[in-house]
């Protein structure tokens, strides 16, 4: 029998009893559609995450507190190490250092409060972040050797205090009860894997240090912000940095009490987290592929007990064992491949309708239906109809003429 004959055989066959045909595709779409759905879900928010963290900026490295366990009593990170990192002699792969406090606040201003995360910057932190500013200006060294009482807003800061990103330099808002003016609004940078980089307020170092932030120690820092003179520099900039720090912190080699990140680390960690989730929910989906390839085992048996007869016939006349195999196989594949056509659509469309509802909540999550994506789909369908039709079309092909013709 030739293969375009089983198959259009094979839909003659299950167009004659349309709906167990199209209850049995469902399973397969419904798999089939679950799973493209969850991959390109999973592979736009990896997108979305990994294009954040490299929105910070390229050749940025994080300083933190803290490393090795081995370290018995540990050193903080201090305005003194940010200095020491800034001199070119000693880092010269460096080119802009912004030590900060990091913490939280409320905010009141025009009758609303809000709380929010509050860092206490120096002038060079909008270099090394990247900052742009819609209005005003950023702290300078007069905020910082005068201990001002100025604040940098967020635009989603500015707009549940006063409903408007705009008109608001000059404006006083209160700072867990201290009075702050207005200099500038930063421009709307979007949520990050890290931090919403928009529900931010920002206050001379200075100030926060003795005012709102306070430490055990008059120097002491949260963080320190790299950044390195090229992409290229970074890995040459960690070691200067390191040297540095083990040097000042008088730390062994393999015991430093303190850790240094890369951008790529972060997105390294990232997109190892979102490759797992996705590998994780994707499974979860192909278990219901399972379920439909057990739909077609189950309905091709049905199948071959209904037409025992015919196949008894069929053999009767000359039909090889092969020729049997290879029309009941062709049923149950056009079953899965018919299903998986259907259900790759279906999953393109949850796909976009997950798009249009994260954007609408101002998540911006965008699905990436691949080609891959779709062969493997499409692949993965065929095999599960070939799989569990094997069964059902060995049992046909090996009844005997004699005894098919007289089953009743």
């Amino acid at each position: 029998m030739k293969l375009w004959q089983a198959i259009w055989e094979a839909f003659e066959s299950l167009a004659a009893n349309k709906v167990r045909s199209a209850l049995t595709i469902l399973g397969i779409v419904i798999g089939v559609g679950a799973v493209i759905a969850l991959i390109s879900i999973g592979r736009g928010a990896e997108s979305t995450i990994t294009g954040s963290i490299e929105g910070i900026g390229t050749n940025l490295l994080f300083v933190f507190p803290g490393g090795s366990e081995e370290v018995r009593n540990p050193k903080p990170i201090t305005l003194g190490d940010a200095e020491a990192i800034a001199d070119p002699f000693q880092a010269p792969s460096v080119v802009g250092v912004a030590p900060v406090l990091t913490g939280s606040a409320n905010l009141v201003a025009a009758g609303e409060s809000t709380n929010t995360s509050l860092y206490g910057v120096t002038p060079d932190y909008s270099t090394v972040r990247n900052y742009q500013l819609t209005e005003g200006e950023f702290i300078d060294s007069s905020h910082i050797l005068g201990r001002s009482s100025v604040v940098v807003l967020g635009p989603d800061v500015a707009e549940r205090l006063f409903g408007r990103r705009e008109g608001l330099v000059g404006e006083n808002v209160r700072i867990e009860g201290q009075p702050f003016r207005v200099i500038g609004i930063l421009e709307s940078r979007g949520g990050s894997a890290i931090s919403n980089e928009d529900e931010v307020a920002m206050i001379p170092l200075t100030t926060a240090q003795v005012r709102l932030l306070r430490r055990s120690t008059s120097d002491r820092v949260d963080i320190i912000f790299v950044q390195a003179i090229s992409p290229q520099a970074v890995s040459l900039a960690t070691d200067e940095i390191t040297q540095i720090l083990r040097t000042r912190h008088r730390t062994e080699i393999g015991a430093d009490d303190f850790s240094i990140l890369s951008q790529q680390d972060f997105i390294a960690t990232a997109s190892t987290i979102t490759n797992v989730l996705t590998i994780f929910l994707g499974g979860i989906a192909a278990i219901s592929l399972l379920v439909g390839g057990i739909g077609i085992m189950n309905i091709m048996l049905v199948s071959v007990t209904e037409r025992t007869r015919e196949i008894g016939l069929r053999k009767a006349v000359g039909a090889k064992k092969s020729d049997i195999l290879i029309q009941f196989l062709a049923e149950s594949s056009v079953l899965s491949l018919v299903g998986g056509v259907i259900g790759i659509m279906l999953g393109w469309g949850i796909s976009v309708l997950v798009g249009q509802i994260a954007a609408a909540y101002d998540a911006a999550i965008n699905p990436a239906l691949s080609l891959d994506t779709i062969l493997l789909a499409t692949v993965f369908s065929t095999a599960v109809g070939l799989f569990f039709g094997i069964y059902p079309a060995n049992r046909a092909a090996s009844l005997e003429p004699v005894e098919a013709l007289r089953y009743e």
